[in-house]
């Protein structure tokens, strides 16, 4: 059998077929370089669908592609391409089916690279693939530019907001997903109301969302009031919860600074390790850490009155109850607060009471952003495991491969 006719079968480039090869590579000491040629006979323009049979010349180098690994060696895909003159984009090289439009990398080999990193992290994606680690990220990006459903806005009716941080030092990007899919479908960097805005501009004419839900925040709550008035603001129970957290934590490092002062530093150590005892569900503890709960029961004291507080709270949303009941005690909640004379929650209190409405409305309607909670708790796997991204357009990028709409397969999957 010839080496073209062997390559032909192993390759099975689309619309391509192999016309020759070097020899000596076939022996495994080099790179295989394989000289194809397109089946057909017009000319097509790499950036949109415009073909001509007209011919305006022929490149002086060959163009370059890296495909799949043969062997365990790189296989390089050459060929010499003929140039056209588009209408559009004036005279550029054809496009070629086996290869998107400026990318020296084959299709195939793309789609290898960005399935794998969706699931591990870019140096060692990049490492198994021999590319450099930057090359890991423009193919994200490009890729995300292809397969992502530009009319994925359309139909929206229930959508929850939330922000991520995707580097330190308050580098945020703001994240929409949809209430009946799951699925990320929209994200910028920065996490103002200017950020959402811009979410609004790009939904299709005459098209709102009927629900909105969110934090507290009054950046996302100013956005949604001038862009869509009409849009029932719904205040995540999961946000109200934390809270009651924020409190709770903040009523602990009280306690430990003041343990700090007294002699007895391992009855400052027991407020430092008591952190997860307090923050976790009961139901979640370890055998130590239940232990150390114990031992702030037995001890009583303002901390403890947080502690029962803040799980109360947690009762109030857990399900179990009609919208009525659930709001009628979630007053009786407040009101305890108000009169336990614990500042943090006093505070609390008066921040939900502030924004009861939205709240009923997320009970009534049954909203949580408990899905966009689980794609956070998602991309900051995935962020730690890259161990950070030097751009947000590349972080974006791969949030939504990983979290929207795309569904990713491996080349010649079947």
């Amino acid at each position: 059998m010839r080496a073209t006719t062997l390559l032909n079968r192993v390759l099975d480039l689309p619309g391509a077929r192999v016309s020759g090869v070097d020899p000596q590579a076939l022996l495994g000491a080099a790179p295989l370089v394989v000289d194809v040629a397109l089946k057909r006979k017009n000319l097509v323009c790499s950036r949109c669908s415009y073909a001509t049979k007209h011919r305006y010349d022929v490149r002086v180098v060959d163009s370059r592609w890296r495909h799949l690994d043969v062997g365990g060696n790189k296989c390089v895909l050459q060929m010499r391409r003929r140039r056209l003159a588009c209408p559009t984009h004036g005279v550029v090289a054809e496009g070629v089916p086996f290869a998107r439009a400026g990318s020296g990398f084959t299709t195939a080999f793309e789609d290898l690279v960005v399935w794998l990193v969706t699931r591990s992290d870019k140096t060692t994606v990049a490492k198994f693939a021999r590319v450099a680690w930057r090359t890991v990220g423009t193919m994200c990006q490009r890729i995300a530019a292809e397969v992502i459903n530009p009319d994925r806005l359309e139909g929206l009716v229930r959508i929850g907001v939330d922000e991520i941080s995707w580097r330190k030092h308050h580098k945020y990007l703001t994240l929409v997903h949809d209430h009946d899919t799951g699925a990320v479908v929209w994200g910028a960097p920065g996490k103002d109301a200017a950020t959402l805005e811009k979410f609004f501009d790009e939904l299709p004419v005459g098209q709102l969302p009927e629900a909105v839900s969110m934090d507290l925040g009054p950046a996302f709550i100013k956005a949604v009031g001038v862009r869509a008035p009409d849009a029932v603001v719904c205040f995540d129970p999961f946000h109200v919860v934390q809270l009651a957290t924020s409190a709770l934590e903040k009523l602990r490092r009280q306690a430990w600074q003041e343990a700090r002062q007294a002699a007895d530093q391992d009855f400052a150590a027991k407020y430092k390790g008591a952190r997860w005892a307090l923050l976790k569900n009961p139901g979640d503890l370890t055998q130590a850490q239940q232990a150390t709960l114990d031992q702030l029961r037995s001890c009583g004291g303002k901390l403890w009155r947080g502690y029962q507080m803040k799980e109360a709270l947690r009762d109030v949303f857990a399900g179990d109850l009609d919208p009525d009941a659930t709001m009628g005690l979630l007053q009786d909640w407040c009101a305890r607060a108000q009169r336990s004379r614990i500042p943090e929650f006093v505070t609390a209190a008066r921040t939900i009471r502030k924004h009861r409405a939205g709240i009923a409305a997320a009970v009534d309607m049954g909203l949580s952003n408990a899905r966009s909670e689980g794609n956070n708790n998602k991309v900051r796997t995935m962020i730690r495991r890259a161990y950070g991204f030097h751009t947000a357009e590349a972080a974006l990028a791969l949030i939504m491969l990983t979290c929207g709409t795309v569904k990713l397969e491996l080349p010649y999957q079947t």
